[in-house]
């Protein structure tokens, strides 16, 4: 029940922050993407994977089945201090930082959610700093990404 109830709070949070981000823009054009993209994206996901929580069929058939309420919690603690920290330690530290003790609290390995933590925090920060010219901060990395 607890899948569902978060799926339905995912697709009310998505939703804000698509109504929330339908009117930026830019002053002036810097980024090919804009700064809507990237919100709107993210809106998107939150809504589409909130919508497939709510939805989705459960173990053996039941609609009600007991989730990690702890671990949840815990992600959910984690998101708010992956913003308190963003700009300071910087993208992909703080995105490390926030993945690894959820990986954890979902079951994983301190290695594979080391791997995993480190991983998408260089890949996400490789794919929106070159692929789409996203500015993201470097923070306590700059030394090694270039001072942003």
């Amino acid at each position: 029940m607890s899948d569902r109830i978060l799926g339905a709070a995912c697709v009310a949070v998505g939703a804000a922050m698509a109504w929330a981000a339908k009117d930026y823009a830019a002053p002036i054009s810097y980024e090919p993407v804009g700064p809507r993209a990237f919100p709107l994206l993210l809106a998107g996901l939150m809504v589409a994977g909130g919508a497939w929580l709510v939805v989705k069929p459960t173990m053996n058939g039941h609609w009600m089945r007991e989730a990690p309420l702890k671990a949840l919690a815990f992600a959910v603690v984690a998101v708010f201090v992956y913003a308190l920290l963003f700009e300071w330690l910087g993208f992909t530290l703080a995105t490390t930082v926030m993945a690894v003790p959820v990986g954890m609290a979902f079951g994983g390995s301190l290695p594979k959610s080391l791997a995993g933590g480190v991983g998408l925090g260089l890949v996400l920060y490789l794919l929106f700093d070159k692929a789409l010219d996203v500015v993201l901060p470097t923070g306590l990395l700059s030394f090694l990404f270039g001072g942003r």
